[in-house]
């Protein structure tokens, strides 16, 4: 059963916030990859559709590696990396939340799951 609940959040310094619904009842995903292990990324996906950009467009950048399929979007002034976009196995558009910048969440409640991004 879901537990979808609705989140506000954002970067370091305000310039991007976004509202988004969530299931943190299922872990959050830590994963080994080059990116994630030097941000310390706490990922949690759901589908484009229940994520809302309210502020902070302008101040995105936008950065691909390895297969570009992935935007690890980050604020261009304080290069807090708070979500990405990218595509789920299905095909459909998706959104990661860095759970870590959520407001009022506490990480010591959300449960995680390794993903070995490393050696795929």
């Amino acid at each position: 059963m879901s537990d979808l609940k609705s989140y506000e959040g954002g970067c370091h310094c305000g310039q991007v916030r976004y509202e988004v619904k969530l299931d943190l009842s299922q872990p959050a995903v830590t994963c080994n990859c080059s990116i994630c292990q030097k941000t310390g990324s706490m990922l949690s996906f759901t589908p484009i559709a229940q994520f809302t950009l309210r502020s902070g467009d302008a101040a995105l950048t936008d950065y691909q590696f390895n297969k570009k399929v992935i935007h690890h979007v980050f604020c261009s002034k304080c290069g807090v990396r708070s979500f990405a976009r990218g595509v789920g196995p299905d095909g459909s558009e998706m959104a990661a939340i860095n759970v870590r910048c959520l407001d009022g969440v506490d990480l010591g409640d959300v449960k995680t799951m390794q993903f070995d991004g490393k050696n795929r």
